[in-house]
């Protein structure tokens, strides 16, 4: 994800922030400041923030760890300021696999929340709900408090969040996937509507959240037929076999003209029948503007890149071409170049499934 910094790498995990989190910082330390205008109180929201998004990452390695049982890896954990999310590489084949990976989430959260409930009781230090607030009351207590709200939350079967995901798993058992998915995820869009109305009224984060919800929903079902429409389809049958080919001798300045003159954004470099490398739109634009059209495309192609043979099955293809950082995957047969796969064609041939269906 764009605007995402590495923080760390545990169990061969990437944890990442993302460049929002910063505001919420922002508005914990106004927040204090605001209510004891003391560095002390600043210094406190801060700690109790970085806590809680602790048992967050915790929370989504519960999903990770999860997910590696059953095969799915992990690509990196996000931290952004409505919470975390695990990026996990595919879905889940069988609907019990997604539902104990869903519920591993909130376990964590649970199994923390009993851990803060024995240490309270232990040290005899319970205070009043009542007295606990957003910025002062006891840290252990309020800590508790809040994972116990990540869970709830979470659980609420609105799509994507976890109670979603154990939603679509539940109806996944009895019907179809796809089905199942879009279910899910109007459940969760009509929630997301419902938050973002009071929102208007209550909190405007509220809005904030729908938003995620509403999009996150709508993506997944997108991408779950997506998933369903490139099922037992080999790459063969939706590759691209009209394309352009450069040379890693060629300059940019002829590369420009191909843009311009035909629908090709990325160009496989290719020489005495060897694909070399990939000249991708943007290296492309980025080698202009600080060399000009003289530049050799060798100086400005990928030299790692993704292919797939002919033969292969498209979804797989497929997850190979979100993960990496390309647009375009060239297919050889032999070896030998024999089209392209895009993600503008994969989407053309999954809308044209679609339409045929209908």
């Amino acid at each position: 994800m764009r605007w995402s910094t590495t923080i760390g790498r545990f169990a061969g995990i990437d944890v990442k922030v993302h460049a929002t989190f910063l505001l919420l910082l922002a508005w914990v330390a106004i927040s204090h400041w605001r209510s004891e205008q003391s560095a002390h109180a600043i210094g406190a929201g801060l700690v109790f923030i970085l806590a809680l998004f602790f048992c967050v990452v915790l929370h989504e390695f519960g999903h990770a760890l999860t997910a590696r049982r059953y095969g799915v890896k992990t690509r990196d954990i996000i931290l952004l300021p409505i919470g975390g999310v695990a990026r996990l590489e595919r879905i889940p084949d069988k609907p019990r696999q997604e539902l104990w990976i869903a519920l591993a989430g909130p376990a964590v959260n649970v199994a923390i929340a009993l851990v803060l409930a024995v240490w309270l009781q232990i040290a005899s230090a319970w205070q009043p709900v009542e007295e606990l607030t957003v910025t002062g009351g006891s840290f252990i207590e309020r800590l508790l408090v809040v994972n116990v709200f990540l869970v709830v939350f979470n659980l609420i079967p609105a799509f994507p969040m976890d109670g979603g995901r154990v939603l679509r798993a539940l109806l996944g058992l009895k019907l179809e996937y796809v089905k199942a998915t879009q279910i899910a995820a109007s459940v969760g869009q009509v929630f997301a509507f419902g938050l973002g109305f009071l929102g208007l009224f209550a909190n405007p984060f509220l809005v904030f959240i729908a938003l995620f919800v509403w999009i996150g929903a709508a993506q997944e079902a997108s991408m779950v037929q997506m998933k369903s429409a490139l099922g037992g389809i080999p790459v063969r049958q939706l590759m691209i076999t009209d394309f352009r080919t450069l040379a890693s001798s060629d300059t940019l300045g002829h590369a420009v003209d191909l843009t311009l003159t035909t629908s090709q954004k990325d160009f496989p470099v290719v020489d005495e029948d060897r694909v070399m490398g990939i000249l991708m739109q943007k290296d492309l634009l980025q080698a202009l503007d600080g060399s000009g059209r003289g530049r050799l495309v060798r100086e400005a192609m990928k030299t790692t890149f993704e292919t797939a043979d002919d033969s292969e099955m498209m979804e797989p293809v497929f997850r190979r071409l979100q993960a990496c950082s390309c647009h375009t995957l060239p297919v050889l047969r032999a070896g030998r170049l024999a089209g392209l796969v895009t993600m503008d064609n994969v989407g053309e041939f999954v809308s044209i499934r679609a339409a045929l269906k209908k």
